[in-house]
């Protein structure tokens, strides 16, 4: 089957390219690029006034099955994730039971391809159980489908054990993508500061993020490997990988589209719906991730899609649980807070979304609008205002400080391996 879209404008940070173009697609793979393709298809679609890029690629994620399936599933997270104009989505191991072993991760596997909305390439924890203490086998899991490696959630304390982890798992090609928490300062339920006094809870130091990058920077500096670090949040780890980077330390990183958007202000509007770990942070720290994706400091930007039930986060604010859904606000979150002000532009949007994800992860054939490359595409309309309301989220949950915010950029049509897996009607 072949599927033309016509009069779309076409950008690919890989091939500098932003320009109206025409892209015609023959079963899973993108056939032809060019202008006014004349070309006849059995399914034709007019992207006029629509973005089209490179399909987004969400590193870090989480769909909660298997054990967790009254916050989130496969199914809907898939749902959520095709809506929001992701085509592959990583989640973490946090599940119960854990992707430690190949039969857990055939679970996952076997699941996604009955969905069939999205590619769904899982994380294997690092140690059996996320416990910190005997790794699981690494070739075993990157041999039954694991992308990458992380005990997400529940860092690796004991350095000695994630330094050999680290070191055996670059060997066979892949990485740690490492949760930055140093568990003995990160006690709290939002930052450290006046609004934590305010509210009459415990502030988490920055520190708790900081000492953890610090660790894996010098692990990876010293034995020349590759170590990722997730979700920053802060100025000063901003500035360690920046140096880091300047060494040629192989060091990566990630952060989410609320480190860009709010501050620890935030709490006082949306309360529980604006707790996530690491928590939000000051004004300083929040600029300080914008030019850290300017100037490629930062490799992607990825959700931490979070899903929690209802009344887990009415809990109130010291107990309830971290986190908040992502997959839906994305990409309207990145335009409205970045693109749009002109910190970074649509090519660097690529880059961070689609790009880079796609060649930290190895994966072939993505990430790049080009010939013969898999037809995942995001189709987007740019301009277009909106309130995100409760009513839009396709997530079985609701956990976010989105709703009813004013956002710019809405996802019209999302294509994996060819399929149009969500029309925005």
């Amino acid at each position: 089957m072949k599927t033309l879209l016509k009069n779309g404008t076409v950008i690919d940070y890989a091939n500098n390219l932003k320009e109206k173009m025409d892209i015609l697609i023959e079963n899973e793979k993108i056939i032809k690029i060019g202008k006014e393709i004349s070309e006849k298809a059995e399914k034709t679609i007019d992207c006029a006034g629509l973005y089209i890029m490179p399909g987004m690629i969400d590193m870090h994620c989480h769909l909660r099955e298997p054990g967790f399936e009254h916050k989130e599933t496969i199914e809907t997270g898939s749902k959520s994730a095709v809506k929001g104009g992701f085509t592959t989505i990583c989640p973490m191991p946090n599940t119960k039971p854990t992707p430690d072993n190949p039969e857990t991760v055939k679970y996952i596997l076997d699941k996604a391809k009955e969905v069939n909305l999205c590619n769904i390439l899982p994380y294997s924890s690092i140690t059996k159980g996320e416990k910190g203490e005997e790794p699981v086998n690494f070739k075993e899991m990157l041999e039954a489908g694991c992308v990458a490696f992380s005990d997400d959630g529940c860092p690796v304390s004991n350095a000695k054990t994630i330094r050999e982890a680290m070191l055996e798992i670059n060997k066979l090609g892949s990485f740690t993508s490492e949760h930055c928490e140093e568990k003995t300062v990160s006690a709290g339920a939002i930052n450290a500061g006046k609004i934590a006094e305010k509210l009459g809870v415990e502030g988490v130091l920055p520190e708790a993020e900081e000492i953890m990058a610090a660790r894996d920077i010098v692990i990876a500096e010293t034995n020349k490997i590759h170590a990722h670090i997730c979700h920053i949040s802060t100025e000063t780890s901003v500035n360690m990988i920046r140096d880091a980077k300047k060494r040629g330390v192989n060091v990566t990183c990630e952060t989410c589209p609320h480190y860009y958007s709010f501050t620890e202000e935030e709490v006082l509007t949306s309360g529980v719906n604006a707790k996530m770990n690491p928590p939000l942070r000051k004004e300083k720290d929040k600029l300080a991730i914008i030019k850290g994706l300017k100037d490629g400091t930062i490799d992607a930007i990825i959700t931490d899609h979070a899903p929690h039930a209802k009344e887990e986060k009415e809990k109130g604010l010291a107990s309830a649980p971290n986190g908040i859904i992502g997959f839906e606000t994305a990409l309207a979150a990145t335009i409205t807070n970045v693109v749009e002000p002109g910190y970074i532009d649509y090519k660097d949007m690529v880059r961070l979304m689609s790009y880079r994800p796609a060649e930290l992860l190895g994966l072939k054939n993505k990430g790049q609008i080009k010939e013969g490359y898999t037809a995942d595409l995001t189709i987007f309309n740019p301009n277009k205002e909106y309130i995100y309301t409760e009513e839009k989220i396709a997530s079985k949950s609701r956990n976010t400080p989105w709703i009813g915010k004013k956002l710019k950029g809405e996802i019209e049509y999302t294509i994996v391996s060819g399929n149009v897996v969500y029309e925005n009607k």
